[in-house]
């Protein structure tokens, strides 16, 4: 089958969380004004080593919109169910179609962590993968000595295939790191 062809629902629920694709207006302000508190978090990520303009936000979520649509990316916004409080993004990405695979990405606003908000958002977008995407393999990547991040994918029983030595470099470029690969299979 086409991929252009799924239909991939734009919303998930889960008992606290609601995950939409970034398709409104104004996005890109929610998710930049959540950018500019992941100090903890610049550590890991390349893309919040500098701040993006409000602008840049919002081409960056209507670019991720159109890749949804295309079937080359599927990013979510998570929202708080009871709050409306925007937590962090999710995504399907790295897709392969003719295995098919994909890995999840995932940030979290700094203020959020330690809920187990993200450990909910991934268990459903792997759900997601498996049961209406038809995956038959799901993998995540982090870096070692990354253990919040390592820790979502080892409480949703993914399995540690390894870990590539001096494979990456760290997010702001200065050195080599390693990474952890985890994946789960249907």
């Amino acid at each position: 089958m086409n991929p252009l062809l799924l239909d991939v629902p734009l919303q998930l629920e889960t008992d606290r969380l609601i995950l939409r694709a970034p398709l409104q207006t104004g996005d890109g302000n929610i998710v930049n004004q959540a950018i500019r508190h992941l100090n903890e978090l610049k550590v890991w990520l390349p893309f919040a080593q500098e701040l993006p303009t409000v602008e840049e936000t919002e081409i960056n979520l209507r670019n991720a919109h159109i890749n949804f649509l295309k079937r080359e990316s599927f990013r979510y916004l998570i929202f708080h169910k009871g709050t409306n409080d925007f937590i962090g993004t999710t995504s399907l990405q790295g897709i392969d179609w003719d295995i098919p695979k994909c890995e999840i990405g995932y940030w979290i606003n700094t203020r959020f962590s330690g809920n187990g908000y993200m450990t909910e958002a991934v268990n459903e977008l792997t759900n997601l993968g498996f049961n209406q995407i038809q995956f038959r393999r799901i993998e995540i990547r982090c870096e070692s000595t990354n253990f919040k991040s390592r820790s979502i994918p080892e409480k949703l029983v993914f399995l540690l295939e390894g870990i590539l030595r001096n494979e990456d470099l760290s997010a702001d470029g200065s050195k080599l790191t390693h990474t952890c690969i985890y994946s789960v299979i249907k």
